[in-house]
């Protein structure tokens, strides 16, 4: 399969979980190496591959020696010049990059690209460091880490498996900028990590992530407010998010239960989210 085939090939979720890892391997010149979404860039960190990497995208905030690498900007809105100024001999993306005008300035430029497949799930975290450790050229290292993280995931599952009490619903929230709570549906990775942790998701009625009206947030009556730990306008206090009228009413507010974590070990879906998983199950446990 030609490089840029299955670039293209691998360009939605569904279609990489289905092509087999060997299309992954080839004898890429992995000597400069661009990492793109933080999930990616972590799993060669983890793989002890660091050294072949030249540059990052402004998500891959971890570990911090990833910060020192040049960053060519959001995953989303990246720029051909900016990456191409780093000389580039292999980019490990993940799906969602662009714009499509800067992939095909990418395409053109015959830059080996190959784009990982990211699942929200534990067997996609697998799949992923397969991927990694083929297009890297090392499988041992990949199976090694493969291992460590199936059992840290399976060690979740059995701490949920054993949980008392009934689940808590969870309800994700993006953001309450401008007054407004965007939260998550379904087939997010929100929704998965909640799932993970041994939690309800409380909205089930979409996928992705949409504005709630007030009616919607009774409906889902959560027991938690999830979010991620930043600043700005996305994020909010306890005291800010439960005085919202919308919200005012909800069991998490009369028990004034707000969880936040860090986002990308939240939602990064790389090989730290049995340890997310964990930390959100514990967290969970002690909400009531």
């Amino acid at each position: 399969m030609k490089r840029r085939t299955l670039m293209r090939a691998l360009a939605t979720t569904a279609v990489a979980c289905t092509l087999p890892l060997a299309a992954f391997a080839a004898p890429y010149d992995t000597s400069r190496v661009v990492a793109i979404g933080g999930a990616t860039t972590e799993i060669v960190y983890a793989l002890g591959e660091e050294s072949r990497l030249v540059a990052r995208d402004s998500t891959s905030t971890y570990p911090a020696a990833a910060e020192e690498l040049t960053d060519i900007g959001y995953m989303r809105a990246l720029a051909a010049e900016g990456v191409l100024s780093v000389q580039p001999t292999l980019i490990l993306t993940e799906p969602g990059a662009g714009p499509p005008e800067t992939i095909s300035v990418l395409e053109a430029a015959s830059v080996p690209m190959v784009v990982v497949p990211a699942p929200f799930s534990a067997d996609g975290v697998l799949t992923k460091i397969t991927a990694i450790g083929a297009a890297l050229g090392v499988p041992d290292k990949a199976q090694i880490l493969r291992d460590q993280v199936k059992s840290d995931f399976d060690t979740v599952a059995q701490q949920v498996n054993q949980s008392q009490g009934a689940p808590k619903r969870v309800l994700f929230v993006l953001s309450t900028q401008g007054g407004r709570i965007m939260a998550s549906g379904s087939n997010t990775a929100a929704d998965a990590i909640i799932a993970l942790a041994g939690g309800i998701n409380a909205i089930d009625q979409f996928e992705g992530y949409r504005e709630l009206t007030a009616e919607a947030i009774s409906v889902a009556a959560p027991d938690v407010v999830l979010m991620m730990d930043r600043e700005g306008d996305h994020s909010s206090t306890a005291e800010a998010l439960f005085a919202m009228p919308e919200m005012a009413t909800t069991p998490a507010a009369e028990a004034g239960a707000l969880v936040k974590m860090d986002g990308l070990l939240l939602l990064g879906f790389g090989p730290r989210t049995p340890q997310a998983a964990q930390a959100l199950h514990d967290a969970l446990q002690g909400q009531g």
